[in-house]
């Protein structure tokens, strides 16, 4: 138990602290500071060049970062993990770090209060803070843990160079569409990379390279070697 703290839940407090420190920086501090103050005129921009075809895929990549798209995604891909008898981390490192995403995204929410974007809204608005971007940071955790998972068992074939590149891909299509329809600032998604980046760490160590408890330390073997010496 005392490891499992250490691996995963003091990393997982310590990066909601500093996502909601983030937070309050953005929206109460520098929110009158360089670039911070373009942040409108980027959202305004993009709503300026809405067109037929670039909403259209807009629409299809919202919809696979959605809570349900994202659930299906990865209850999928953890079955095949699991079907194709792949090392047992391995599941449960994307399961892991997906909830955990949404954990300290759902908790980041709750402590910042941050109003959409100032231009049309091309979806509804959940009742959730626009900071940090749930769909960027949800994306971004399957996609990107999945083009992990596919590297690390990828060969030097093109067409599985091509797999998990277009996984990596997938969350910035989803960063642009969130931005292009109105729904966050550009601040939005860059924190919910990082949220992405740090669950996707904190489970690659805790989870999926993590090797066991440390060897005993030499003084706490000396005791038993001493007891050998004196029945010997």
């Amino acid at each position: 138990m005392r490891h499992v703290l250490l691996r995963l839940l003091l990393p997982l407090v310590a990066l909601y602290a500093l996502m909601v420190a983030f937070g309050l920086f953005v929206t109460k501090v520098a929110d009158n500071w360089w670039p911070l103050t373009v942040e409108d005129k980027a959202n305004e921009s993009l709503e300026a060049a809405r067109s037929g075809p670039l909403t259209a895929a807009s629409q299809v990549f919202s919809t696979i970062a959605d809570t349900w798209s994202v659930i299906a995604v990865c209850t999928l891909a953890v079955l095949i993990l699991l079907v194709t008898r792949r090392p047992w981390r391995e599941p449960i490192f994307l399961a892991s770090a997906v909830a955990a995403q949404a954990l300290v995204f759902l908790c980041t929410t709750l402590a910042i209060d941050r109003h959409r974007p100032e231009v049309a809204h091309m979806d509804a608005s959940p009742p959730t803070s626009s900071f940090p971007s749930g769909h960027t940071s949800a994306a971004a955790t399957l996609y990107c843990g999945l083009a992990l998972l596919f590297a690390l068992r990828a060969t030097d074939r093109r067409w599985e160079t091509l797999v998990w590149t277009v996984f990596v891909l997938i969350p910035v299509g989803v960063a642009l569409t969130r931005l292009y329809r109105g729904m966050h600032h550009p601040t939005d998604v860059l924190a919910s990379f990082f949220n992405a980046a740090a669950c996707l760490t904190i489970m690659y160590h805790g989870v999926l390279r993590w090797r066991g408890a440390p060897p005993p330390r030499p003084e706490q073997e000396r005791p038993a070697v001493a007891l050998s010496r004196h029945h010997s």
